[in-house]
């Protein structure tokens, strides 16, 4: 069938149902009538000879169809609205938009004060939305424009997300002021009589500093293992516990707690920061100037 044949407004009403799980809320999103979006579903139900969804309770499940073209289908809309906005000039000066940005809560705290410091002063009616996408997500949510971009470490990802390195992180690790092991240097023996904590989302597993030393045969004590490093950054304040974590959010979180901050007693590989955006918006005045802002932003930090 061609092109010329189909009205393409029917993708963005599956798109809308897929997001939102439900006609309801997609007749909102879209300011348009329920029936108006049942109809445009059930032409798009003609068109692939499939229900595409199926109501489970509540819900609008897809379809192994719609989830087999849910991407290509973002990315299209995508490039449609690409195609579009760069017609328009972007002002930040007056710009209303609200852009995405998929960011790990270890990196909220030191890149975003600086990021919104810039943006509330340039582009006064801007707005951001930071998220937490999962890995496996973040090229096809980039690829939709569901995120204008993403900061992370490096990640292995196709040709189609481009990349530039914002920063480079070093590791530390964490004492409290006065603690009776350590006087303000802290040598590999010294580390390992030590008890520590562990900050991870994940239920278990080791960390980046256990695989380091276990290349040596070596294996630290872990007390606590928690979910955030402020919490953990308060437990080392009241405790002899030790905690390792990047030095750019340790200078961020411990300013309240004057915790020591030592280097680590092992070689560590650097932990390398990276921005990621879509071909597609690499021209794209608006995502220019965006990406412009987060890496000023990260240098101002240094």
């Amino acid at each position: 069938m061609h092109i010329s044949k189909v009205d393409l407004n029917l993708f963005i009403v599956f798109e809308a149902i897929y997001a939102e799980g439900s006609i309801t809320r997609a007749s909102l999103k879209m300011n348009l009538t329920q029936p108006a979006i049942s109809h445009a579903l059930n032409r798009l139900r003609q068109l692939f000879d499939d229900p595409l969804f199926e109501r489970q309770g509540h819900v609008m499940v897809p379809t192994p169809l719609a989830r087999s073209i849910i991407d290509p289908v973002r990315q299209s809309l995508r490039g449609f609205e690409v195609t579009l906005n760069g017609a328009e000039r972007f002002d930040a000066a007056t710009s209303e938009r609200a852009f995405s940005l998929a960011l790990r809560d270890v990196l909220e705290a030191s890149v975003l004060p600086p990021l919104m410091a810039r943006v509330a002063q340039d582009a006064p009616s801007v707005g951001l939305n930071t998220l937490q996408v999962g890995r496996r997500e973040l090229e096809s949510e980039l690829a939709a424009g569901t995120l204008d971009a993403a900061i992370d470490i490096l990640l292995p990802l196709s040709n189609d997300i481009r990349r530039t390195l914002l920063a480079t992180d070093q590791t530390v690790v964490l004492v409290r002021r006065d603690h009776p092991l350590v006087h303000g240097t802290l040598d590999l023996d010294g580390y390992l009589k030590l008890e520590h904590i562990q900050t991870s989302s994940r239920r278990r597993g080791p960390g980046l500093e256990d695989f380091e030393l276990s290349r040596l045969g070596l294996q630290r004590r872990v007390r606590l293992r928690c979910q955030h490093y402020f919490a953990a950054c308060r437990a080392v304040s009241q405790t002899d516990l030790a905690l390792t974590m990047p030095e750019r959010l340790a200078r961020v979180v411990n300013q309240q707690f004057g915790n020591q901050i030592l280097p680590f007693p092992l070689q560590m590989p650097s932990l390398d920061i990276y921005l990621y955006w879509h071909a597609n918006v690499d021209n794209d005045a608006a995502s220019v100037w965006l990406r412009d802002q987060i890496k000023q932003a990260m240098q101002a930090a240094d």
